[in-house]
């Protein structure tokens, strides 16, 4: 299903039909402020497995984000971090940035892992920020590569549902997307230190 919604205000009723797919275990494949990405409601464990058996991942080697709507959400998912990360946060988001954190023990427990750290968005596009009020909690997320590897992204969303359809439930089209990432700015250390430098200005730290 390809299903199209454009505009700084989202249709409540197309964000209301991606909401209840996912309530229902659905995957989909939706816009952000940076490249095209895969997602589901991150309470439904054989919808996050699903997942990574279409990015063709193990959960515990995934490197699943999880994208939020607001800082209340990420520290409901996370150990108490300094404030200078949440001075940074304010800072940037919404926008393109990754940021990893230590994970509290709600994480482990949605992903059947071990795991320690966790990935968090807040995306600045209208579409995932609409979807994750809906429904009222983050989902969880990574990034679409190229199928055929000629491009590492692909930015059309025409040509993703057409590389997608047979993979995923819905494909959102919100229009053409970027061929760049976020920006990954891990904050588990000592040090704040960037680690991918995607579309985020990486002078923010």
């Amino acid at each position: 299903m390809l299903l199209k919604v454009y505009g700084k205000e989202p249709s409540p009723t197309h964000i209301k039909v991606i909401v209840e797919a996912l309530k229902e275990g659905k995957v989909i494949v939706y816009p952000t402020d940076t490249v095209y990405a895969i997602g589901c409601d991150m309470y439904n464990n054989k919808a996050i497995e699903r997942l990574c058996q279409i990015i063709g991942k193990k959960p515990e080697k995934a490197n699943l984000s999880l994208i939020c709507s607001n800082l209340s959400n990420v520290s409901e998912l996370t150990l108490p971090f300094e404030s200078r990360v949440y001075k940074l946060m304010r800072k940037t988001l919404p926008g393109p940035y990754t940021f990893i954190l230590k994970a509290n023990n709600k994480v482990p427990k949605i992903f059947k892992t071990n795991k320690k750290t966790i990935g968090i968005r807040i995306p600045g596009h209208p579409v995932p920020e609409a979807i994750v009020d809906e429904l009222g909690n983050p989902i969880v997320t990574a990034s679409i590569k190229d199928i055929d590897k000629i491009l590492e992204y692909t930015t059309d969303p025409v040509i993703i549902h057409e590389h997608y359809k047979n993979l995923v439930d819905m494909v959102v089209d919100g229009g053409h997307g970027d061929n760049i990432p976020s920006t990954v700015i891990d904050c588990t250390g000592d040090e704040i230190q960037i680690t991918r430098e995607g579309k985020g200005d990486i002078d923010v730290i």
